[in-house]
């Protein structure tokens, strides 16, 4: 059987390191990824399933933001993401986002950012490591706790913006001690999930690998009915 084929939206400025670790996940959960970016190939039709990397905030016009210039921002990815997120989930292409990820899933489906997460909820610590350090709460009866468990657990949410106003048809999965949103999944299939923290960096942790899993179980299936759609099709001509 051929591997789920992955495409996966990098930055430019940290890209080159970050990716490597998320196709070793995706290899590990038996796909294989395609790296995608502003100004690179892409063609949604060529894969079975997307992943929208972390990096980089989100330019605030993309959801009515109001903040002042950050060195941070990458106009051409947006406009990128933002129509890949977009088309994606239109077409019910499964579609995993990663912390930046996450946030752009959010916005393409109308939803808000808080730009100043870390004043908002002041109790919760900034922990600047790729170590799991902060803990989150799933969800009971979500997607994500059928992945992962329920049990608390501890990630690398490095995260500087986080998910205010949900998007058309996602809820919270997840949130850490501190209330803020930590994860956010599509209410019903296809599969649409985003986590705010770095799965890809704890590909030791069991219970990370499962989310890579259930993308590429989604993926699989997405492609198992696209090729009887095709099937079906040629038979009809």
């Amino acid at each position: 059987m051929t591997p789920p084929l992955i495409g996966v939206t990098t930055s430019s400025r940290s890209g080159w390191r970050i990716y490597p670790l998320v196709n070793l996940n995706l290899w590990l959960a038996g796909a294989r990824g395609v790296r995608w970016g502003a100004g690179r190939p892409s063609d949604l039709a060529a894969v079975d399933g997307v992943i929208i990397g972390g990096g980089d905030d989100i330019a605030p016009e993309l959801y009515g933001g109001k903040i002042g210039v950050s060195a941070r921002l990458d106009r051409e990815r947006d406009r990128f993401e933002a129509e890949i997120a977009a088309r994606a989930m239109e077409d019910n292409i499964p579609v995993l986002g990663i912390c930046r990820g996450a946030q752009m899933l959010n916005v393409a489906l109308g939803g808000t950012l808080d730009q100043h997460a870390w004043e908002t909820f002041s109790e919760a610590p900034m922990i600047k490591t790729i170590l799991p350090k902060r803990e989150v709460c799933v969800v009971p009866d979500t997607q994500l706790a059928c992945y992962v468990g329920e049990p608390p657990m501890k990630v690398n949410a490095l995260h500087t913006q986080a998910v205010d106003k949900l998007g058309r048809g996602l809820r919270v999965s997840a949130r850490d001690t501190a209330g803020m949103v930590q994860a956010i999944e599509r209410e019903s299939d296809p599969f649409a999930l985003g986590v705010q923290w770095h799965p890809e960096h704890l590909f030791y942790a069991h219970r990370q690998r499962a989310i890579f899993r259930a993308l590429v179980s989604a993926a699989r299936a997405y492609s198992e009915r696209r090729s009887q759609t095709h099937a079906v099709l040629n038979e009809a001509a």
